[in-house]
Parts: C-alpha cells; sequence; structure tokens
C-alpha cells in the first residue's frame, strides 16, 4: 500500500498489480442490483460500436424482407428457413434436412471463431456484436432521448413522481415494447413468407405459433435490454466464467495502466509543487461513469468486464484535455503490463514512481512496451484461424461439390422373392428419387449387373426393360415400386449384387446404390 501524506488531493492506492490476488476483490454469489445510469461516451471505440450497432439492427430487422430469385418452382425469399417443407434457403445455397452438416459446420467455425476473438481481443463479441449488448445499446439510446443523460436520469430517478416523470417513464416504455414487438416480429419472418406473414399476422390468421412465439420475444428482449442489463451478463451468461480459458498473457485486453496512473491526485499541479509525485489519474471516474455494467476498471480485470472498451474513451477525453498522452487505459497485453509495472514500481519501497517510466523531457523512456501488432501472430491465434480457415475451405468445397440428386433403394423384405410360374425369379424394391433443385427434372433409372434381368414399374405406363424414363418435380422426393425379374436360366443361387443407376437426361450428374438380388439357394 502506498502512503501518502494527509492531502484532500492525494489519495492512498494500492499499487498491486491488476492480476495480483489482492486487487481482486470477493463477490457474493448474488447481489442486489444497483441501477446503473452509463453516460454516453464519445470516441473512436463509442463510434464503431454505433456503426456495429446499426449493421446488426439492419441485418436482423432486413434480412426477411429480401428477395431471391429461384424461379417458379422455390420461394423467392433470401433467407427462409421453411419448417413445413424441411428446407432451409439462404441466397443461392439450399440446404436439405440430409445435409444438416453444412450448418453444423458453420455452428462449429462460429465456436472456433469466438475462441480466436477472444485469445486476441478479449471478450470482444460480448462488448459490440452480441444480441444483449446490441439491444441494450438501443434502449438506452431511447432512455437517453425521453430522460436525458446520466445525471438527469439519476435526477430523475430521486424526483418525486409527477405528471412530467410519470410522461417520460410511459414513452420510454411504450418505445421499449414497440422495439420488442418489433424484434419478436422480425424473428417469425425467418420461418415464412415475410409478407405473406406479415398480412396474416395483421388480419388475425397467423398460426398460434407465430403470435405465441412474438409474446415470448417480446417479453424477453423487453426485460432483457431494458430491466436486467448487465444482470444477464453477470449472472445468466456462461461465457464470462468460460473466457479465462481462452486468454493467456499475450491476449490484449482493457487495461488500467497503473503503473503510469499512480498515485491518484486530483490537483497535480498542487500536488508537484509539495514536492509530490503523481501520476496520470486524476481520479475523475469518466471511465466508470460510461460503463455499462457500472465496475472501476482501475480495480483490475473483473467478470462483469465486457470490453466495451468505453472507458478508453472517456479517459481519453480527459488525457486530451489535460495535454497528456492517451493510452492511460487501453487494449494491453498482461505481458506488457507486467514489464511496464515492473520498471515503474521501486524495488526497495514496492511503490510506483512516475519518474521511473519519464525521461527528463517528460516523455516514456524507450524501455515502456507499448502495443505490438505481433501479439495478433502467436501459436494459439494461428492454430485458430487455420483450424477455422480449414474448416471453411471444408465445407465450401463440400458444397460445391455436392450432388443435387439422391437415389435410395429399399428391397421388399416379405416375401424376399417370387418364383414365377415360368422359372423366373421375381424381387420388388421401393425406389426413391430425390431432386434437390428448384427445377423439373427428367431421369434415366437403370439397372447394371444382373444378366438377362428387366425390370418394371405399375407406376409407370412404359414396357418393361432395363432402363425407365422418369420425371421429378422441382424439390421433390419420388417413390415408386419397381419389380426385378431374372429369368430361370440366368439365376444364381442365393444372393447377387447388382445396382441401380440413376442419371440426369440433361447434365452429367448421376447416383447410383448397391442393391442385392435374391434366389433360393438352390434353383431348380
Amino acid at each position: 500500500m502506498l502512503q501518502l501524506p494527509d492531502s484532500p488531493d492525494i489519495h492512498r492506492i494500492d499499487v498491486a498489480p491488476v492480476n495480483a490476488p489482492a486487487r481482486q476483490q470477493s463477490q457474493p454469489l448474488y447481489a442486489k442490483r444497483e441501477k446503473i445510469h452509463p453516460k454516453r461516451a464519445e470516441g473512436n471505440f463509442r463510434r464503431l460500436k454505433w456503426i456495429i450497432m446499426a449493421v446488426t439492427l439492419a441485418i436482423y430487422y432486413v434480412t426477411p424482407w429480401l428477395r431471391w430469385d429461384r424461379g417458379p418452382f422455390a420461394p423467392d425469399q433470401a433467407v427462409l428457413i421453411d419448417l413445413a417443407h424441411r428446407r432451409f434457403y439462404f441466397f443461392f445455397i439450399e440446404i436439405w434436412p440430409q445435409e444438416f452438416i453444412f450448418v453444423a459446420g458453420l455452428l462449429v467455425m462460429a465456436g472456433v471463431g469466438l475462441f480466436l476473438v477472444t485469445s486476441v481481443v478479449g471478450r470482444a463479441w460480448c462488448g459490440y456484436t452480441c444480441p444483449q449488448t446490441v439491444w441494450t445499446d438501443l434502449f438506452l439510446v431511447v432512455e437517453r432521448f425521453f430522460e436525458g443523460d446520466r445525471n438527469a436520469r439519476i435526477k430523475l430517478d430521486k424526483a418525486p413522481w409527477s405528471l412530467e416523470k410519470l410522461r417520460k417513464r410511459a414513452m420510454k416504455h411504450v418505445v421499449w415494447i414497440v422495439i420488442a414487438v418489433a424484434t419478436g416480429g422480425a424473428w417469425i419472418f425467418y420461418f415464412a413468407d415475410a409478407p405473406t406473414l406479415l398480412q396474416n399476422f395483421l388480419e388475425g390468421d397467423a398460426p398460434f405459433v407465430a403470435y405465441s412465439t412474438v409474446a415470448i420475444l417480446t417479453a424477453t428482449t423487453y426485460v432483457f435490454g431494458g430491466l436486467m442489463r448487465e444482470q444477464v451478463c453477470i449472472y445468466m451468461c456462461p461465457w464470462p466464467r468460460i473466457q479465462a480459458a481462452m486468454l493467456d498473457e499475450e491476449s490484449l485486453v482493457v487495461t488500467y495502466n497503473d503503473w503510469r496512473g499512480e498515485p491518484r491526485s486530483h490537483g497535480a499541479k498542487k500536488a508537484k509543487a509539495a514536492g509530490l509525485a503523481v501520476g496520470d489519474c486524476v481520479d475523475c471516474n469518466a471511465c466508470v461513469a460510461v460503463c455499462p455494467m457500472g465496475i472501476d476498471i482501475r480495480d483490475g480485470q473483473q467478470m462483469a468486464c465486457i470490453t466495451c472498451a468505453l472507458c478508453i474513451d472517456a479517459c481519453d477525453g480527459v488525457m486530451d484535455k489535460l495535454g497528456r498522452e492517451r493510452g492511460l487505459i487501453s487494449y494491453a497485453t498482461l505481458k506488457d503490463y507486467d514489464a511496464n509495472m515492473a520498471l515503474a514500481t521501486d524495488p526497495v519501497t514496492n511503490t510506483i514512481e512516475p519518474g521511473r517510466i519519464r525521461g527528463a523531457d517528460g516523455r516514456f523512456v524507450s524501455a515502456v512496451r507499448h502495443f505490438d501488432w505481433h501479439v495478433f501472430l502467436r501459436p494459439r491465434t494461428l492454430l485458430y484461424a487455420g483450424l477455422w480457415t480449414a474448416i471453411g475451405i471444408g465445407l465450401l468445397v463440400a458444397l460445391m461439390a455436392r450432388e443435387r440428386l439422391e437415389l435410395n433403394v429399399q428391397r421388399d423384405r416379405n416375401p424376399v422373392f417370387v418364383k414365377l410360374s415360368d422359372g423366373s425369379i421375381r424381387n420388388g424394391y421401393t425406389v426413391k428419387l430425390l431432386n434437390m433443385i428448384p427445377e423439373p427434372r427428367q431421369f434415366r433409372l437403370s439397372i447394371e449387373g444382373l444378366p438377362g434381368a428387366v425390370m418394371f414399374s405399375e407406376d409407370l405406363h412404359q414396357p418393361e426393360g432395363r432402363s425407365f424414363a422418369v420425371n421429378v418435380d422441382p424439390d421433390r422426393l419420388r417413390t415408386l415400386k419397381f419389380f426385378v425379374v431374372q429369368p430361370g436360366p440366368d439365376v444364381k443361387p442365393g444372393t447377387t449384387d447388382f445396382r441401380f443407376v440413376l442419371d440426369d437426361m440433361n447434365s452429367s450428374e448421376s447416383a447410383g446404390y448397391d442393391a442385392a438380388f435374391e434366389a433360393p439357394e438352390k434353383a431348380r
């Protein structure tokens, strides 16, 4: 503990490193919520958050209304999860249930991508693109519009109820509910044709599940984004408790650089005139005022920190006004922080001495470590990036090479075979032809490898033979019953393998299925 002379402008500050156990405050399992009134920040990170919020909200609300022409036999909604027909449409990509491996691959890519981002810049997902963060930011915009910024909202909270207070609160909650309804409404449009569903929804003709889904999502959006806010991140989200496994000493995280900020002082000029050594932190609490989680980043790394970096903007603004270097709060690695702490700390008194990191001209000495982009190129991040890229390339190759037709054959089990009066043996098969494109197709179904055999189908008005022309509707499965007959002299006892072959008559695409022809063990 750094002991300073009694002064109204100088504070006693614990100068243990941010990763030291002494800096980590013990917290109860659950604490009653204290309402947080974050102040609006200004700066590069706040602008980045505005851009990301606008882009992500636009994607969510606008995507169901985008059109994509797939021809007359398929829906024209660009992104559609068609549960009724078990299809997933994403622009030019169509996914069938048996191709769920592509969706699973995308989920794996998302997980690896999250690990990569976290290992590089901490909880950037939480601070910028997590839906909870995005909608909370949106609700805060509404709150500021009706109730004012931080000080005005605090004052309004303490004020007795009046018509003006009631008006402001009512308008805020009405807009919150409108946003929540729009959020739930946008979600259901991903599962049906958006214009048609909207009309049916407003006319009261939509399915019950549509109304119930909107009601549930309206309630959760309103409660999570408007009322619970940071409580969701602290108590409901598991990621704050998992992220530590993704970090190492070279991960960039939002850090208060107390090696240059301590000792704190409200009046640096008076302190220096009195011969006291002071750091750059003026203890203005600007970093605390803008924090949406209500924490003080100067207390070290905390589970509640979502790495939104608004405290960096707030502190940089103060440093600019004071004519000091930016970066008192910055993205920094633990490795650099520890090196700078060792440089700034007096080995005898174990206190931070500001003079140890600055030369006679007031600039930082060359030994002070700053951000180096090489932290992105380390084994862990390269491994994650390589794995993410490999999965993406694998999915892309599989997607481009996949066949858009499938053939499935099931042999009759009862009876296994039938012996005809002329000594021929007949087997029955259920043949399923799957056309996986939104266009009608004509196929040729034939058999190979069974000498002398022919087939016929009562579903097709074609004479028996070794091949048949079959039409299949767009995006449809056609099931046909076929009988394969082999003359008695050509029949081999037991099981004989042969093959059904399906060819697209207008392209080179084909599919095959290995089948078995059953006959008596001894031909009679």
